[in-house]
């Protein structure tokens, strides 16, 4: 595997069978992307401050609706582009690329469950055409992570509907235009009966409650808030949230997450490669001390990619076949994807930081590798791995062991 590969899979043409998506254009438009972020990277991560001009580049490029459908006004773009484009962008900015990645999430449950929903394919139109940037607000409260229980309820009034919602961490919620949350489907319903809301700037309002002063991925501006919504029952998704969930919102998350941290694994596997080749030639052709670590870095980045893609391949296989997407295995399969993926990106890049040994630890040079790994220590702890490990240990009881190795 070279480490200055930029994707997941090659970019063509594909005739859907409903509209012809012509990808050409993705790679230099997310090329023109990435060239931005990382121009901007350093100083987006010592100010803590929304990577802007890359943003700016992704609307003049028109990638933050590049996953809505043809008839819609997008590209149409796959889960396996989104995920390319993760990982480009994860390679330039760390912050910028988690931040694509949350909203291209979004995006997606947009186009799975609002088509048909005059409302939301109207806001999906309005993605397209004005490339909106959508946020995410499912952590509330003393829930943390726990985003399948909400505590917050809708509140009714014939066709207007309301919400408050006391929202821990909204990433990028103040740069947003629009927000997709979560919350309880009335008063009386359990904390578990949920429904998903996509709601616009013109319709809330924002009131910090919590800064967001971090060791890594300062740029995604993470801060927390206090959420009020006033409009329309329209705005709630035709769909139930426990559906939306399990088929959209946790395999895309998971993929496009692990697609941005793999991309900051291969920035840092990118350093080690040039410090050991250089440190190489002053030496006459002997290796420096840290090549072993540069080898288990490459090593454990070819095992992430490997991961991501057999995930991609096996949601792509089943994305609409709601009862494989449902079954016990894939969301098994989905979770621990994220947990693997988090694990081992940590693992690359802290073997690219001791290849590069001190020319790694330090934060100036062409060989620093201390930003990528701030960054990259927020995975594990994004949705905590533990509770993932602790959610899905008495289901992964009642999953059969395969009894070959192409079960």
């Amino acid at each position: 595997m070279n480490v200055q590969q930029a994707s997941f899979r090659d970019l063509g043409a594909e005739n859907t069978g409903e509209q012809f998506i012509d990808r050409s254009s993705f790679p230099k438009r997310i090329a023109a992307t990435a060239a931005a972020a990382a121009a901007d990277a350093e100083d987006v991560d010592r100010g803590a401050r929304f990577p802007q001009k890359a943003i700016d580049t992704a609307r003049t490029e028109r990638l933050l609706g590049v996953q809505i459908p043809k008839a819609f006004g997008g590209d149409g773009a796959s889960i396996f582009d989104i995920t390319d484009m993760c990982y480009a962008l994860g390679r330039a900015c760390s912050s910028t690329a988690m931040i694509f990645a949350m909203h291209q999430t979004k995006i997606a449950c947009l186009v799975r469950h609002g088509t048909g929903s005059a409302w939301h394919e109207a806001l999906m139109r309005r993605v397209a055409s004005e490339q909106m940037l959508l946020a995410s607000s499912t952590t509330e409260g003393q829930n943390g992570g726990n985003i399948r229980y909400s505590s917050a309820a809708v509140e009714r009034a014939g066709a207007e509907i309301s919400l408050v919602r006391n929202a821990t961490v909204i990433s990028y919620g103040a740069q947003a235009d629009g927000i997709v949350t979560i919350a309880r489907r009335d008063d009386d319903a359990a904390g578990s009966d949920q429904v998903l809301l996509a709601i616009t700037k013109d319709d809330y309002s924002l009131t910090k409650s919590v800064e967001w002063e971090t060791l890594g991925m300062r740029g995604t501006c993470s801060a927390g808030f206090e959420l009020k919504f006033k409009g329309n029952s329209d705005q709630i998704f035709p769909e139930g949230y426990d559906k939306i969930h399990a088929q959209t919102m946790t395999p895309v998350a998971h993929l496009c997450w692990s697609s941005a941290w793999a991309g900051i694994a291969a920035a840092s596997v990118e350093r080690a490669q040039a410090f050991i080749r250089k440190a190489a030639r002053g030496a006459g052709g002997q290796m420096p001390p840290g090549a072993a670590h540069f080898n288990a870095a490459r090593m454990t980045l070819a095992k992430l990619r490997a991961i991501i893609t057999a995930n991609l391949d096996a949601y792509a296989a089943h994305e609409h076949d709601e009862r494989a997407l449902s079954s016990i295995d894939f969301q098994s399969s989905i979770n621990l994807l994220k947990v693997e993926a988090s694990e081992l990106a940590v693992e690359t890049v802290m073997s690219a930081m001791r290849a590069c040994g001190l020319a790694g630890y330090r934060n100036d040079g062409d060989f620093s590798v201390g930003r990528l790994l701030r960054d990259v220590l927020s995975s594990p702890i994004m949705i905590n791995n533990d509770r993932i490990l602790s959610n899905i240990a008495t289901t992964s009881l009642m999953s059969s062991v395969p009894t070959s190795l192409r079960d």
